[in-house]
C-alpha cells in the first residue's frame, strides 16, 4: 500500500509539473500531425514520418527516469529559451506558410527547449538520441531527393534485372524499367528511393540504441553496413514485387500485394541487420578470446 501510495504521489507531481506544458504542446501540434496524417504522411514514400515519431516518444520515455532532477543553472536557462524562442518562430513561420519541414523542426526544438528549461542541459545529452532520432521523420527537399533517387532507383533495377536473369526469367532493363515477361514495371521512388534508404538507416540506428553493444568496433561495423544492409533489401522488395506481377498479373502487383511487398522490405532488412550482427558477435567474441589467450600465453 505504501509503495501504491507513493506512485500515486509521484504521478500527481508530475501531472502539476507538466500537465499544463503537455496541454500547450497538443493545442500547438496536433494541427500540425493532424495535417501530416491526412497529407503527407499518407503517402507511401513518407509514411515512415509516424513511426519515427511513435519510436522517438517511446526511447525519450524510456530514459526519462534517467534524466537528473537538479536546479536548472543560468546559462541553461539561457539556451533553454534560445531554443524555445527558434522554435517557436520556426512554428509560426512554418504554419503560416504551410512549410512541413519547419513546423516538425518547431517541434524537436520546443521539446528539446522544455527539457533544457526543466531538467537542464545533462537531461537533454541523456535524450540525444531520441532527439537525433526525430530528424529522421523531416522530408527532404524534393530536388535533393530527385537528384539522389535516380541513381539508386537504376542501380536497383540493374542488380533486380541481372539477379533474375542469372536465376531464369526472361526479363530485360531499360533505364529504371523492368521488362518480364508481357509485363512492364517501372521502379518508383517508395521502391527504391532516398526515402526508403533514410527509413531503413533509421531502423538500423533504432536497433543499434536498443541492443546497446559495448564493443565499440562492433557498433561502428553495424553501423557503417546498414548502407549496404538498406540497398539489399531494397533489392529483394524490387524482386518480389516483379515476380508477383509476373506470376499473378499487374493487378497483384499494385493492389494489396504491394504493401505486403513493402512489408517484405522491412522484415528483410530487420532479418539482415540481425544476422550480420550475429556474425559481427562471432567474430568480435573471436577475437576477445584470442586476445585473452594472448595474454595469458604471455603472462605464463
Amino acid at each position: 500500500m505504501v509503495a501504491r501510495a507513493e506512485k500515486l504521489e509521484l504521478g500527481r507531481a508530475a501531472l502539476s509539473e507538466w500537465g499544463a506544458i503537455l496541454l500547450g504542446l497538443l493545442v500547438m501540434f496536433v494541427p500540425t500531425f493532424y495535417d501530416l496524417g491526412t497529407g503527407m504522411w499518407a503517402r507511401e514514400e513518407q509514411a515512415h514520418g509516424p513511426i519515427i515519431l511513435l519510436l522517438s516518444l517511446w526511447l525519450l520515455s524510456r530514459r526519462w527516469s534517467e534524466m537528473p532532477d537538479r536546479g536548472v543553472g543560468r546559462g541553461e536557462q539561457v539556451c533553454g529559451w534560445l531554443l524555445l524562442f527558434f522554435g517557436l518562430l520556426f512554428y509560426i513561420v512554418g504554419r503560416a506558410i504551410k512549410i512541413i519541414p519547419l513546423e516538425l523542426g518547431a517541434f524537436i526544438f520546443v521539446l528539446a527547449a522544455l527539457i533544457v528549461l526543466k531538467r537542464g542541459l545533462a537531461a537533454l545529452k541523456v535524450q540525444w538520441f531520441p532527439f537525433f532520432f526525430m530528424l529522421f521523420m523531416i522530408p527532404l527537399p524534393g530536388p535533393l531527393v530527385s537528384t539522389l533517387t535516380l541513381p539508386m532507383k537504376q542501380a536497383v533495377s540493374y542488380v533486380t534485372a541481372n539477379l533474375l536473369f542469372w536465376i531464369g526469367y526472361p526479363i530485360a532493363r531499360t533505364g529504371v524499367t523492368l521488362q518480364i515477361g508481357q509485363y512492364q514495371l517501372l521502379v518508383a521512388d517508395a521502391c527504391a528511393g532516398l526515402q526508403t534508404l533514410l527509413t531503413l538507416e533509421a531502423l538500423g540506428l533504432f536497433y543499434l540504441n536498443l541492443v546497446r553493444h559495448t564493443s565499440a568496433v562492433r557498433n561502428i561495423t553495424l553501423a557503417l553496413l546498414i548502407v549496404p544492409i538498406s540497398f539489399t533489401a531494397n533489392v529483394i522488395r524490387v524482386c518480389v514485387l516483379t515476380l508477383i506481377t509476373y506470376y499473378f498479373g499487374d493487378a497483384a502487383g499494385q493492389g494489396f500485394l504491394h504493401g505486403f511487398a513493402g512489408m517484405v522490405l522491412f522484415i528483410s532488412a530487420l532479418s539482415l541487420i540481425l544476422v550480420v550482427d550475429s556474425l559481427l558477435q562471432l567474430f568480435v567474441g573471436t577475437r576477445s578470446g584470442a586476445a585473452k589467450l594472448h595474454v595469458i600465453g604471455s603472462s605464463t
